[in-house]
């Protein structure tokens, strides 16, 4: 079958969780399909992502979106009544660049990654198209509503309002609708919200694997740290729950890791917490650390971080609201907590007790190699795309 993937950012370098997930379905769906990409980047992009992505794919297309498109882009979107999220990566130059990929290409499907990129095939009827939601858009802003400046609650108001209504009615073009967790799925405003399949993400299991390296951090959260949700977390680990677990172990280390610190986590720096910025292997980190913690305040879709720990067998401490998405069990394979006391206590409770700590990563290790594999998920994917 020829494919035609269609992406808002390019999926390669792998740092951030969308990127992530499209470059390993790209990779395995190639074992059985023709690939064709038509990636959008507003970012600078080197020779080697893309020789990358030549491994799996028999055609690219990229199309840069420069400051100057995206603001433009932007305004456009405000006359449109489109949501920012959709209005910044949409023009109609771009359309036409796609309108003639596909006539070249002549594709037997289209998936489309994100809302982001659904306005572009509205009016492609003929070809049978798949739609993954992933993360719900309209729910992460309205999170945000509650935590981000005064100033900004007026702009979050009305792309709420915008994404609620473009998520609704962008369901009806098309033929399949998939998403990353339950969770997610239960926040689609749709009444058909049913049909939408499940497709968890995985996790190399070949290149996140347990390695044995000195313990240099007791804790680690790592990210994408220019990301508001991110950002927030670690603010909120530094900030709140560390107090606490100084308290009972005041030599407790934090290393906070991931591209494009914010300054608002550069300024969380200390002799006791870390921020290291980008690292070209994150698996060094993962080792060199005995707990991963992401209290994450506002989350949608899945924490990749706790996937990727998890498989090093590194135990987790993490949020309700993140744990839904994996469905991990507390206690045995994740511990759960909801208030920097509760935060702090498991900590504390991991750090002291060695035969809990072993016992938490190597359940969390079965429980991903047996859930969360890249190849079996994205199976059901390409079923979809045969049916």
């Amino acid at each position: 079958m020829k494919l035609l993937v269609i992406l808002s950012r390019f999926p390669y370098p792998l740092e951030k969780g969308d990127k992530l997930r499209a470059y390993n379905q790209i990779k395995e769906l190639s074992k059985n399909n023709k690939i064709a990409l038509f990636a959008i980047n507003d970012t600078s992009l080197s020779k080697e992502s893309i020789d990358e992505l030549k491994k799996y794919c028999t055609s690219i297309k990229v199309v840069p979106l420069s400051k100057l498109n995206i603001l433009f882009n932007l305004l456009a979107s405000i006359f449109r009544m489109i949501p920012f999220q959709v209005g910044y990566f949409y023009s109609k130059k771009i359309q036409k660049q796609l309108d003639a990929y596909i006539k070249k290409e002549k594709p037997n499907h289209i998936y489309c990654q994100l809302i982001r990129t659904t306005e572009y095939v509205k009016k492609h009827k003929n070809i049978k198209k798949t739609l993954d939601y992933m993360d719900v858009f309209s729910k992460g802003i309205e999170r945000r509503k509650k935590s981000d400046p005064f100033y900004m609650k007026p702009i979050l108001a009305y792309e709420h309002r915008l994404l609620l209504k473009y998520e609704n009615e962008i369901f009806n073009y098309f033929d399949n609708k998939i998403i990353i967790s339950e969770q997610d799925k239960m926040f689609i405003p749709h009444p058909k919200k049913g049909e939408i399949k499940v497709i968890p993400n995985g996790v190399d299991i070949y290149f996140f694997k347990p390695m044995i390296m000195e313990k240099k951090f007791e804790l680690l959260f790592n990210g994408n740290m220019n990301y508001p949700p991110n950002i927030e977390s670690a603010e909120y680990l530094a900030q709140k729950i560390m107090p606490l677990v100084w308290q009972k172990l005041p030599q407790t280390k934090l290393l906070l890791s991931g591209a494009s610190p914010n300054e608002k986590v550069k300024a969380l720096a200390s002799d006791k917490i870390i921020v290291s910025g980008w690292v070209d292997d994150i698996r060094e980190n993962y080792a060199q650390s005995k707990i991963l913690v992401a209290p994450m305040q506002i989350s949608i879709g899945l924490q990749n971080k706790l996937l990727e720990a998890m498989a090093m067998k590194i135990p987790c401490v993490t949020s309700t609201i993140a744990n839904n998405a994996i469905n991990a069990k507390h206690n045995e394979q994740i511990m759960v907590a909801n208030t920097p006391q509760e935060y702090a206590n498991y900590i504390v409770e991991l750090l002291n007790d060695k035969h809990k700590l072993e016992t938490i990563a190597n359940n969390g290790y079965h429980f991903i190699l047996e859930k969360y594999n890249w190849t079996k998920n994205t199976s059901l994917l390409e079923q979809l795309f045969v049916k």
